[in-house]
């Protein structure tokens, strides 16, 4: 087993492909005696097969030579290793070293569930909460499973008034040209792509509406149709939805969501918004509708195993640190390391009844093609959910990375079922996430930290 990588990642991380070079081969045409036609005809003579004995000689002379040939190539490794200046091939060593290491240790994490994450290491056993330890056998076992920490202590939510231009929250404003004002150049986003930095996706879940904000393409101008799942904002908060008063909200079951904002792309009149599609895996989902979906990445998460997609997420992110040490990992390593390796992938759709915006792996990760994934808003948040009210509930999973694509793109209903049927078909059980959770309102902007440049590594100039 090896860890795995995401396929699709921002596109300006990734590296660019090289075409392989063609030779061209001139045909010639021979005759059944071998000889080129148009060529003049060559007598050979058959040679006599070889003895037995000679065969072995010409053996061992060619073992014999091409161990020489090894001595020598090794004789001349060792006069450029000692010709080299040092610190350029204790450099390149210590590349190669690392390489191998990574590799091995990609082989121990399966086996050991023993994880690498930043400049630290941990190696843990099964979760006991999840495993029985003495079993014969483990194969089934969910080495995640009560990985995430307990809500009470250093992980539960707190008064907000404690994270005002302290402790950075999410969603935010993802505009062009938004300013947050905490500081976060002591806790940077990762700005490579996740899976240059080592994470994995560990889960994929989606809000009903947008949680982030971003004029012009998800705000509070944006439209729908009537969705019986959706429910209206309560609170005060600026740039919150304005539902439209024909739509009937009633909840079924006895239960709904909130909704974030929604995109400008609904029609009325066109059929791709208003066809109903003939769900088979999500749960209650709606044509038209707006929908935030959420890759959560991490580092010590089960990458590359049966188990590395997770509900609730916070098992798939902890699984390598599970509950306790993920409080250890935080006080030996600090809030750096959390956001280099945590990081979460935000993109928005609007769902649509037409087969031409079929996108087949969406529970990969964020699709980066033609405008899909071009303009990406980066910065340190936290968790999001309806559980936090950016009053007196705000999210301690903070600061974690946010890649937050700013622009609406449609896809088809289809794509989204297929990604349910996709999600059913994992090891680990996400019942739970095959429908929408509600929106948490957007974050002030005391709450919200700076906006990155990949271009210069650093917030962009205007803070």
């Amino acid at each position: 087993p090896q860890l795995a990588v995401t396929p699709t990642m921002p596109e300006y991380d990734q590296a660019a492909t090289s075409e392989a070079a063609s030779t061209e081969m001139t045909a010639v045409q021979v005759n059944d005696a071998g000889n080129v036609l148009g060529a003049e005809p060559t007598k050979t003579e058959k040679p006599a097969p070889a003895s037995e004995s000679a065969l072995k000689v010409d053996g061992l002379v060619m073992m014999g030579g091409f161990n020489s040939c090894t001595l020598v190539a090794l004789f001349i490794m060792m006069i450029v290793a000692l010709a080299c200046p040092s610190p350029f091939f204790n450099d390149f060593s210590s590349k190669v070293v690392h390489k191998l290491n990574k590799i091995i240790d990609g082989v121990d994490t399966v086996a050991e569930r023993s994880f690498e994450y930043s400049d630290a290491g941990s190696a843990i056993g099964f979760s006991p909460d999840a495993c029985d330890t003495n079993a014969d056998d483990t194969s089934d076992c969910n080495y995640c499973a009560a990985a995430k920490p307990d809500d009470d202590g250093t992980w539960g939510n707190y008064d907000c008034s404690e994270a005002v231009n302290e402790i950075e929250q999410a969603g935010a404003n993802v505009t062009k040209g938004y300013k947050g004002t905490i500081n976060n150049t002591d806790t940077p986003p990762i700005l490579t792509a996740y899976y240059q930095a080592g994470l994995c996706p560990v889960n994929v879940h989606w809000h009903l509406g947008a949680e982030h904000l971003s004029m012009g393409e998800f705000d509070e101008d944006g439209s729908g149709p009537c969705d019986d799942y959706a429910e209206e904002k309560d609170d005060d908060k600026l740039y919150r939805r304005k539902l439209g008063s024909s739509c009937d909200r009633r909840k079924l079951g006895g239960s709904s969501e909130e909704l974030g904002f929604q995109c400008h792309h609904y029609t009325e009149s066109d059929t791709k918004f208003t066809t109903e599609y003939d769900w088979e895996h999500c749960v209650d989902m709606k044509v038209g509708q707006t929908y935030e979906i959420h890759w959560p990445h991490s580092t010590v998460g089960a990458c590359g195993t049966p188990y590395q997609y997770q509900t609730p997420f916070y098992d798939g992110v902890f699984c390598g640190i599970a509950n306790s040490a993920a409080t250890t990992f935080v006080t030996d390593n600090g809030a750096a390391a959390v956001a280099q390796n945590v990081g979460v992938q935000s993109q928005v759709f609007t769902i649509v009844n037409d087969e031409s915006y079929y996108y087949p792996d969406l529970i990969k990760g964020m699709i980066v093609a033609g405008e899909k994934g071009s303009d990406v808003a980066i910065y340190t948040g936290s968790t999001t959910g309806t559980s936090r009210n950016n009053d007196d509930s705000c999210s301690a999973y903070s600061p974690i990375t946010w890649q937050v694509d700013r622009k609406c793109h449609l896809i088809s209903a289809s794509s989204f079922d297929k990604m349910c049927a996709d999600m059913k078909a994992q090891a680990d059980d996400m019942t739970d996430d095959l429908y929408a959770h509600g929106s948490r309102t957007v974050v002030d902007k005391n709450m919200a930290s700076f906006m990155w440049d990949t271009s210069t590594g650093k917030p962009y100039t205007y803070y």
